[in-house]
């Protein structure tokens, strides 16, 4: 069974990137903001709507970056698709997941990296925000390939 999800990854006015904290499975992980397609809504407004919900942030989506697809074990296949982002309005803030109670939130907290902040971070998700996202950045979309199968 496929499981669909969608990030945006944002840069701000200084060139930092924004990402959010999830704690789950015994382990905190920093990867950009986003979450599951819901029925009947494409990849762009997931990620959108998943943007407004944990960062309290409006933003425009823009190109396709990444397309990653995993096959983890006892989950089925997955795919996560990353968009790059401007933000349009809001104000940022560590938000809620709405299909979670307060005793499932996932969500610990929301901050903007720079390149050897998020360097430094000891786990980020996905592996591409090591060094290839930068110039992505600063292309404005992808560089080379946007289909990846997830290696970490």
């Amino acid at each position: 069974m496929w499981a669909g999800g969608a990030r945006a990854i944002i840069p701000d006015a200084a060139g930092r990137l924004l990402l959010v904290r999830h704690s789950h499975e015994g382990r905190d992980i920093w990867m950009p903001p986003g979450g599951g397609i819901e029925a009947g809504e494409d990849a762009a407004r997931a990620a959108a709507r998943e943007v407004l919900e944990e960062t309290g942030l409006v933003v425009e989506i823009g190109p396709l970056i990444w397309h990653v697809e995993a096959l983890p074990p006892g989950r089925g296949q997955r795919f996560v698709n990353f968009f790059l982002a401007k933000i349009a309005g809001g104000a940022a803030a560590l938000g809620a997941d709405p299909e979670l109670d307060a005793a499932h939130a996932v969500l610990r907290e929301l901050r903007f990296f720079s390149r050897g902040e998020l360097d430094a971070l000891p786990r980020v998700y996905p592996s591409m925000l090591r060094g290839e996202v930068w110039a992505v950045v600063a292309k404005g979309g992808p560089v080379g390939d946007v289909f990846r199968i997830r290696a970490d």
